[in-house]
This record gives structure tokens, sequence and C-alpha cells, in this order.
């Protein structure tokens, strides 16, 4: 019995190590897939025409030149930097004005009793379902009696506060244990230093989460800058890749694929600063008690 007792448990670790080996294969392959185009694309950054037109495909060539960024930052009127600036810009205020009014309103929708919350939460959420192609005109009419067309206002008001950073920071603090703002307030605590003294700190990793998703919503966003800003010195710089691709010509593809590399940098760079409080996010949701 016993040693039918010792194979079975053989057996069933067996197949645990053999399934973990089989997800981790094809998660692997999974993540080669999704980045071979963009390694490839990095390496096409690096090429002129004829190289990249070359056959059969390679990553490496010789004479790889950094040409193709030059002629990008070389860009006048206005410049490449200019362009980063504005989405910079853009996107900083965004997500640090959304990660405090979405973390205040998500704390009073979760633990401020009021009355009507639920209701007022849910009619809320239901704005959700309104596209922006069906406000954007009352938006522009909005703008423009308010003289802030043609700026970077236009951009930055309608998202200094989201539903979908209000929902999400509101489900992060549910899951808080009601006993920490409850001790607080025996200390003496109010609302304000209890958000910001007890709450807040413990919701770091849906505070990150939140503010890569908004940074890269921001950056990538080209809708709304189309409609609301005409002025050239002001673009962003998904606006701005359009208009290269049409100045440059389909003979420079090499300098828009350098350009476009250059607009992804500041992505890649957020998600390695943020993915420490994401895993760490998952981890500690992962741990009961």
């Amino acid at each position: 019995m016993g040693e039918l007792l010792g194979k079975n448990m053989l057996a069933g670790k067996t197949r645990r190590v053999v399934n973990k080996l089989l997800a981790t294969f094809f998660i692997t392959l999974l993540a080669i897939g999704v980045l071979i185009p963009f390694i490839y694309m990095i390496s096409a950054s690096f090429k002129t025409i004829g190289q990249l037109n070359s056959q059969p495909l390679e990553l490496i060539v010789e004479g790889m030149t950094f040409r193709n960024y030059q002629k990008v930052l070389a860009l006048r009127d206005p410049t490449f930097l200019r362009y980063y600036s504005n989405s910079l810009k853009i996107s900083v205020i965004c997500v640090l004005c959304e990660l405090l009014t979405s973390s205040m309103a998500g704390y009073a929708f979760a633990r401020i009793q009021f009355r009507g919350r639920e209701i007022i939460f849910m009619l809320y959420l239901i704005t959700m379902m309104i596209p922006f192609q069906a406000i954007m005109v009352p938006q522009f009419m909005v703008f423009h009696y308010l003289k802030i067309y043609n700026t970077h206002w236009a951009l930055i008001l309608p998202r200094m506060c989201t539903i979908f950073g209000t929902f999400m920071m509101r489900q992060y603090f549910m899951g808080i244990p009601l006993e920490l703002s409850e001790a607080a307030r025996i200390d003496g605590a109010g609302e304000f230093k209890t958000f910001f003294g007890v709450m807040l700190p413990l919701a770091k990793p849906s505070l990150s989460t939140l503010g890569i998703i908004t940074f890269v919503w921001r950056w990538n966003e080209y809708e709304a800058p189309l409609i609301f800003i005409s002025n050239k010195n002001l673009y962003t710089l998904p606006l701005a890749l359009v208009n290269f691709v049409d100045d440059v010509g389909k003979q420079q593809d090499t300098v828009i694929i350098a350009a476009a590399v250059c607009a992804l940098l500041p992505m890649i760079l957020v998600f390695f600063l943020g993915q420490k409080y994401i895993i760490e996010g998952m981890v500690s949701g992962s741990v009961k008690g």
C-alpha cells in the first residue's frame, strides 16, 4: 500500500514538472514571436534602404549606421525634440493628475458611506459606453468657447480623471482590509489623513499599473490631437510621425523606422521602471492572511 502511494505521488510530481516545462516552452515561443518584429524594427533602423530590401532578411549586416537617427534628430520646423517634449508634457501631467483624482474618487466610492453612492457609481460607469466619436463635436465647441482649442489644455483637461482609473482604484481599495482604515480612525485620523497616510501607500502596485496604462494611452493618442491641435509646434509624436511619413516619402523607410523606435523608447523605459510594482501587486494579491 505504501509503495503504491509512493508511486502515485511520484507520478503526480512528474506530471506537474512536465506541465510546467510545457507551459514554459509555449510561453517562451510566444515571447519570441512577439519580440522578433520589435528586434527586426530596431535592426532595420540602422540599415540603409538597400540593406532593408535585400534578400534574405538579416538582423545584423555590415555597415550598419546611425545616419537614420541623425536625420530624425536633424528635423527642423519644428524639431523632433519639440514633438517629444510635447508628448512628454501631456503624458506626465495626465498621469499625475489621473493618479491623484482616480485614487481619491476610488477611495470615496470604496470606503466612504454616503447616500446614493452605488447609484452614482453605476451611472458613472455607464458613461464608459459613450464613444469618443459621439462627444468630440461638443468637446470641440466647449474648448473653442473656453479658448483652449489648439492648446495642450484641450488634451489634458478631459483626461485628468478617467472612469477606468476610478473603477480600477475602487476595486483595489475594496480589497484592502477594513480594519486598517478603522484603526486609523480610532487613532483620530480623518479621511484625508487615512487616505494619504494609510491607504495610498498600500496602493503603490495599483497606482503603478494605472500610471503605466495611462502613460501608454496618452503617449499613443492620435485622434484627439488630430482634432483639437492645428498648430504644428504643438503636435504630439503620433501626429508628428504621420506628417513625418508624408514629408520624407516612401524612399526613406529606414528613417521612418528610426523615428518610430525613438517614439517607443519612453514607453519601454516606463514599463521597466514600473514592472517591480506590478509584480509586487500580483504577488501580494495572491497571498491570503
